[in-house]
Order: structure tokens, then C-alpha cells, then sequence
């Protein structure tokens, strides 16, 4: 086995939007960067997650849009969808970003190496290729090896048919009755996709409401909506085994102490995601390296995103709290700041949060309920989207506005959002809370008529 020695300033294990982005902020503030990927460049975000996601939850909202087209005065008949087709368009989109992040990489100079990277000491990293390993000397490390799918040890989880995320975003067939185990941001997400293709869906969800983790009326409101497109949802059950059913699968379980039984051709297991930590310290790594703080499996950070050990950082899925690519990217941000001795001027504390159901969901800073648990007196306006022309005309289903300010200084602490475009128009707020804006400055904003975005301008003014 060939060992060749390389000296950099930055060495990055894991190639997602946490990764690259933090290779590429380095390689601007002037450190010599080189970047460790055992896969593929672009990391889960862009080839198991948010992008093959959004790409099948495109192509399904125009599927149901078409099922609309009556209302709209069109006539749309004998249309399908061709999983085949649409496997093929998800691979296209990939395979152009996943170009670009190459080219971004090139661009910056900054050096990959294709390889499982593990960490041996203390600026010494190994990237460990197809038939050779490389040291890496380094001043700095940045641990941005992301996570997988979490699955909880449910009897028969292994069966045939039973999936995590992973397997479904490949699948060529779709089931003709989904069941997903778990009601957060992903099962939700892929509810959608499914139910917008006319395919039954079940979801069993062991919390109170799906989505537990946002505004309690979001959660509301999106389970009213996919009732409403035939989505059958269970809220506090909890699964106790997977059966082999005939052709499909049973899933047992029981909700408000009385016992369930339901009957699919395919299950998915949507219970959240885990650090992945696999393969980056091993028998050769120091003492110190492996005595790096975890806790339950995340790695430790402070506020720089520098480990308990000086030089090793980590950022993203791997230190657990927010699992999304644009907190992961801007993390990376701010640790590359650091590692280069200047500041971030990076609000890492204002991340917004994306559900991309239809309609969408935005949510960035606190909720009423939130400031109430912290004794915050706020005030909260609220703007319902049916009254919106834009929603009106393209027949969007129920939504709102709701933004939460404090009651004194009237600054904006919040904002949830549910409606079209909600992703796009979500950014508003949080630049309204990271420059400290009240009410009365949204105030002053005129939005073009008509637009979903001038809802925003009604919420505050509410």
C-alpha cells in the first residue's frame, strides 16, 4: 500500500453542503483545502435526500394539479405518471449539480480525494482510496460526515418491502398503499408525493399531531389537507411489529391503548436520521482522537463548532440539533471563519425550517407557544392565505401567516408560514429578525399585486 504525504491548512472529511461549502469558504479566506469523499460530491443533501426528493415531489404536484384541470378549464386526458421517466429526470437533476459542485471545487482549488476518510491524530487525516492510502497533513480537520436513516428496533423492520428513505427514493414501482411509520418533515414529504400521485397513504405517527416539532396549527392544518386527499392518519400509536401479509405487509400497533392492524404493499420507516461517525476513527487513530466528546452518538462542539480537541471541528447531521443542509452550509461557514482567525457575521442561530407538502411550510424563530414557555410577552398577527389572490387563482388549499413580535420593542421574534412558496418567502422574516426589524419597518415594504408574497405584507399589517 502506497502512502504519499500532502500539508494543508484544511482538510474536510465529507462532501455534502456542509463540507463543500466549508472547503470553498476556507479556500476564499486564503487556507490550502482539500476535501475527503468516500461517495459521491453533494453528500446525502443532493443524492439521497432534498434534491431526489423535491425533484418526485415536483413532478407530483403537477400530477395533481392536472387532476384539477376541469377547475381550470383544461382537459388533461389519459395522463400518468412513468416512474421510469421520472427516475431518469431525478438522475439528470443530480447529475447537473453534482457537476457544478465539481466544477466549484476546481474552481476554488480546492483538491479531492475520493476515499473513506479517517482521523489519526491530531492534523493527520487518512484518505483511504481503492487500492492505496494517502496521509494528509493538516493544520485543521472538519469532521461534515453527515448521518443515515435512524430505524427504531421494530420486530420484522428487515422484511422485504420495508424501507427507509434511502430504498423508496429508488424505487422504480410505486406501492399502490404506502404505510409510513413516523409523521415528521420526511414522512410527511413523501405522504405527499404519494398522495398527489393517487396512491393510498397511512401514516402512524407515536406523537400527539404530525410534524410535533413546529407551530401546533401547522400540524393541524396539514393533517386536515391530507385527509382531504385521502390520507389516513393515526397520532399517538405506537408501531410493535411488521407481518408478511400475503403479497404486502401488516403493521401492528396500538393507538390510545387499543389495538391496530393495517395492511400495505410497501412501508416505509420515516423516524428520523442518526450521525453517521463510521469508519472516522479506527485502530490506528491516537488515544486522544477517540476520546473526542459525543453524546448519544453526535460529536460535541462549542460555538465555533470546535470539538473539546483544538484544530478538529464538526458541523451538520454529525453533531445532531438542526438536520438540514442550509444550517450544515452555513456551520461550515462559520468554522472555516474561525479556522482562518476572523469573525462570522453568520446568524447560525436563525435557521429556517422547510417542509415541502402542498401547500409548503416555512418556519424561522419562535412561535406564540414558544414565547409564552420562555415568559416572553409578544404580540402575534395572523393573515389567512384564502383570502390571497395568488391562492385563489391557482386553487391552493387553506394556509396562513402568522408572525410573532414582541409586545414591547414590537421587533419581529418569528414567523410560521403555510401556503405557496412558502420556502421562497420564509427568508423575509429571517432577515427581518437577524437586522432586528419591527413590525412597523415591514411595514413600509410594498409587494406587487398579485403575488403570494404580498400576504406577508397583509400579516403585518393585521
Amino acid at each position: 500500500m502506497e502512502e504519499k504525504k500532502n500539508s494543508w491548512d484544511l482538510v474536510v472529511i465529507g462532501g455534502g453542503p456542509g463540507g463543500y461549502e466549508a472547503a470553498i469558504e476556507a479556500a476564499k479566506r486564503g487556507l490550502r483545502t482539500a476535501l475527503v469523499e468516500k461517495e459521491s460530491l453533494g453528500g446525502t443533501c443532493l443524492n439521497r435526500g432534498c434534491i431526489p426528493t423535491k425533484t418526485l415531489l415536483h413532478t407530483a404536484e403537477l400530477f395533481h394539479e392536472l387532476g384539477q384541470g376541469e377547475k381550470l378549464g383544461l382537459t388533461a386526458d389519459g395522463y400518468a405518471v412513468s416512474m421510469e421517466a421520472l427516475q431518469n429526470r431525478k438522475k439528470e437533476v443530480v447529475e447537473q449539480l453534482k457537476k457544478g459542485v465539481a466544477s466549484l471545487m476546481k474552481m476554488n482549488k480546492i483538491t479531492v480525494f475520493a476515499g473513506n476518510g479517517s482521523i489519526l491524530d491530531q492534523g493527520l487525516v487518512k484518505a483511504k482510496g481503492a487500492g492505496e492510502s494517502q496521509i494528509l497533513h493538516t493544520v485543521h480537520i472538519l469532521i461534515a460526515t453527515g448521518s443515515v436513516p435512524s430505524c427504531p428496533p421494530i420486530p420484522g423492520a428487515d422484511l422485504p418491502g420495508v424501507l427507509t428513505s434511502d430504498g423508496l427514493l429508488e424505487k422504480k414501482e410505486l406501492f399502490d398503499h404506502l404505510l409510513i411509520i413516523g409523521g415528521g418533515v420526511i414522512g410527511m414529504e413523501f405522504a405527499s408525493i404519494y398522495s398527489s400521485l393517487g396512491r393510498r397513504v397511512t401514516v402512524i405517527e407515536a406523537m400527539d399531531r404530525i410534524l410535533p416539532g413546529m407551530d401546533r396549527e401547522i400540524g393541524q392544518n396539514l393533517k386536515m389537507i391530507l385527509k382531504k386527499r385521502g390520507v389516513d392518519i393515526h397520532t399517538g400509536a405506537r408501531v410493535e411489529k411488521i407481518e408478511k401479509e400475503g403479497a404486502g405487509l401488516a403493521c401492528c400497533f396500538s393507538e390510545k391503548e387499543s389495538p391496530g392492524r393495517i395492511a400495505a404493499d410497501g412501508i416505509l420507516i420515516a423516524t428520523g436520521r442518526r450521525p453517521w461517525t463510521d469508519g472516522l476513527f479506527d485502530e490506528e487513530s491516537s488515544p486522544q482522537i477517540k476520546e473526542i466528546k459525543t453524546e448519544r452518538g453526535r460529536i460535541l462542539v462549542d460555538e465555533h463548532f470546535e470539538t473539546g480537541l483544538a484544530g478538529v471541528y464538526a458541523i451538520g447531521d454529525v453533531i445532531g440539533g438542526v438536520q438540514l443542509a442550509h444550517a450544515a452550509s452555513a456551520q461550515g461557514r462559520i468554522a472555516a471563519a474561525h479556522m482562518a482567525g476572523e469573525a462570522s457575521d453568520i446568524r447560525g442561530d436563525l435557521i429556517p425550517s422547510c417542509v415541502y407538502t402542498s401547500p409548503e411550510i416555512g418556519c424561522v424563530g419562535i412561535s406564540a407557544d414558544e414565547a409564552k414557555e420562555r415568559g416572553i410577552p409578544v404580540i402575534t398577527k395572523k393573515y389567512p392565505m384564502s383570502a390571497n389572490g395568488k391562492s385563489v387563482i391557482t386553487l391552493q388549499e387553506r394556509g396562513f401567516i402568522k408572525v410573532v413580535a414582541d409586545s414591547e420593542s414590537r421587533r419581529i421574534l418569528g414567523a410560521q408560514m403555510m401556503c405557496a412558496r412558502a420556502t421562497d418567502m420564509i427568508s423575509q422574516f429571517t432577515q427581518a429578525i437577524a437586522n432586528n426589524l419591527t413590525i412597523e419597518d415591514m411595514e413600509k415594504v410594498v409587494y406587487p399585486h398579485p403575488t403570494f408574497s404580498e400576504g406577508i405584507g397583509e400579516a403585518v399589517r393585521g
